[in-house]
């Protein structure tokens, strides 16, 4: 029986983490000619080329994009094969490779990151802010965060907290326009419209103590696929929009905007961390998942304002 070459599995994981036969040989205290060595070993048994490769640049082929799952999965295993044979005290270490929202994620997941690298030092993030929805195993991700209503999928989610959405307006405009008493006096409102959903310009709202729906078609002044954008037009006067707390707690706060229409809500979503269905996961990713959970525990702008 030939034994499947684990060796060159788990090199071909670091390779394809750090994205450079280079940076992984040095992380794994190992010369490049023996990192490179290993690549084609396993490419020459398998037989298919794992990476693309010139003299100036490098990335995983297709083929290598659908088994580097299996690799991660072969080195989270032995990893925590390790980590219970040491009774738990193998140290987290490597690379975490994070997706995050654009404004949630520079406004208030990147403030958290100083704290995690200080308590784990040999840990390493990559991140990267984009609203797209990224495919987490085709993309090599570990962790995803997400802001969403989650269907059911084959990945794994671990809710953080809830994210409220609060339609807002400056004082100003609604003292021009009157303020609303239902949805529908909204209608003929120019507002702020959130292009990045299944449905820009449809807000299906639901008041508290009846359980009535409305859908309110919104008239668009302005249209963006992030909604950052509006915060200055909105706090000008010139329309309305929907908001996740996160982004307009502080105008709640200091009175530069107004909540209108408090008991009607839209449908309430959460922030998640989001990763494949494997089960198993590297040491870092759990660290990294538990910090998570216990630093949003609370988050400032979720408070009662």
């Amino acid at each position: 029986m030939r034994l499947p070459d684990f060796e060159g599995w788990a090199i071909f994981a670091k390779v394809a983490e750090r994205g450079s036969f280079t940076r992984a040989a040095d992380e794994l205290n190992l010369s490049k000619p023996t990192v490179s060595k290993a690549i084609s070993r396993l490419e020459q048994s398998l037989g298919v080329a794992l990476f693309n490769r010139n003299s100036r640049q490098m990335s995983l082929t297709e083929m290598g994009r659908s088994l580097v799952g299996h690799a991660n999965r072969i080195v989270a295993e032995a990893e925590a094969a390790e980590n219970e044979a040491r009774g738990g005290t193998l140290r987290p270490s490597g690379l975490i490779r994070v997706a995050a929202p654009m404004t949630f994620g520079v406004k208030h997941f990147a403030p958290l990151l100083p704290a995690f690298l200080e308590q784990y030092p040999d840990i390493d993030v990559n991140v990267d802010f984009s609203d797209t929805l990224v495919d987490l195993v085709a993309e090599g991700y570990d962790v995803a965060l997400r802001i969403a209503s989650l269907a059911d999928s084959a990945l794994r989610a671990r809710r953080l907290c809830r994210v409220r959405l609060l339609l807002v307006a400056a004082p100003h405009y609604l003292d021009r326009i009157g303020r609303p008493e239902h949805p529908r006096d909204l209608a003929d409102q120019k507002s702020f419209v959130y292009t990045n959903t299944t449905a820009p310009g449809t807000l299906r709202l639901k008041h508290a103590a009846t359980g009535r729906e409305f859908v309110l078609a919104q008239q668009a002044r302005m249209r963006a696929d992030n909604a950052e954008a509006f915060l200055p037009a909105l706090e000008a006067g010139l329309g309305y929009g929907l908001f996740p707390e996160f982004m307009i707690w502080e105008g709640l706060r200091d009175g530069r905007f107004e909540h209108i229409l408090p008991e009607w809500g839209a449908a309430e979503i959460a922030l998640y961390l989001v990763t494949s269905g494997n089960t198993l996961r590297p040491v870092r990713v759990t660290a990294f998942m538990d910090y998570m959970v216990n630093a949003l525990e609370t988050p400032q702008w979720a408070q009662k304002i």
